[in-house]
């Protein structure tokens, strides 16, 4: 599958920034206080596998929302949550580093937006990832992500940011996975993982992509090259889920939103929010 080219000016994630903070979005930032700024540390080792994940998230509480972004080791400082906590949004998307840029962001897309208002609306598909033990539910989550391809037998996904129960759920939708990461080097089985994204994109047909690449300034270097191949992208997020879908239709073609309180946090059933790009898109 095919997405039409992108011929517009291409809009960017800094782009973003800067009409939201210009209220083009919403409500001025400048009036609104991030009540809260969150740090959260956590590893995970699923049954079965031998690789430990080590996930850092910075978190932004909105009024009645959340906003989360994973950053990479060294990013932020715990300090963040001293110097940002009830401080006006508008100095965290211009004064913040990037990972709470967008956690930022997101929250103020998601006060203004909720995934949970889009479903009532039919705008996006809510999925209950069902209660039970972390592998349980990863193995849904990642085959609610993997639903979103829409891929013939042998087609390449890039995989931009390994999870290993998303390459088994490509490869059971007929996919030949073309996993990236800068953090492991092999997947599960023994695939080879590569640290470089661009022979990813370059070879992939279509690509995945963890919303991490917010975080990690990526994101609009994987749009960009998907729009000007007119390859599908879908983008599964736990970071910046509503920022990516202001790019739904324009560059990504699907998304698995899953809003704070991520899955992992919880044996109890939670919800994850998938939207598909309007046909022609």
């Amino acid at each position: 599958m095919k997405t039409t080219s992108h011929t517009a000016t291409a809009p960017t994630v800094d782009g973003l920034i800067t009409a939201v903070r210009a209220g083009e979005h919403g409500p001025l930032p400048a009036d609104l206080v991030a009540t809260s700024v969150f740090w959260v540390h956590h590893g995970t080792r699923l049954a079965g596998g031998d690789t430990t994940y080590l996930n850092q998230y910075v978190l932004v509480r909105l009024g009645g929302s959340f906003g989360g972004c994973a950053f990479e080791a060294g990013q932020l400082d715990p300090a963040i949550c001293r110097d940002f906590s009830g401080v006006s949004l508008d100095v965290l998307l211009r004064a913040a580093p990037l990972p709470l840029r967008i956690a930022a962001l997101d929250a103020y897309l998601s006060e203004i937006r909720p995934h949970r208002t889009a479903a009532d609306r039919a705008e996006a598909e809510a999925v209950l990832l069902p209660a039970g033990t972390p592998e349980a539910r990863a193995r849904a989550r990642d085959a609610t992500v993997a639903g979103l391809l829409d891929i013939e037998e042998g087609t390449r996904v890039g995989l931009i940011g390994v999870v290993n129960p998303l390459v088994a759920a490509i490869r059971e939708r007929g996919g030949t996975p073309l996993p990236c990461d800068f953090n492991l080097r092999t997947t599960q089985w023994g695939d080879p993982v590569t640290d470089d994204m661009h022979e990813v994109l370059d070879r992939a047909e279509a690509v995945v992509a963890t919303g991490m690449t917010l975080g990690n300034g990526s994101f609009d270097t994987i749009l960009e090259r998907c729009r000007t191949r007119g390859i599908p992208l879908i983008v599964y997020a736990q970071t910046g889920s509503a920022v990516a879908r202001a790019f739904l239709g324009d560059g990504v073609t699907a998304l698995s939103a899953e809003p704070f309180p991520f899955s992992q946090f919880s044996a109890e059933p939670t919800a994850l929010y998938r939207y598909r790009a309007a046909s022609g898109s």
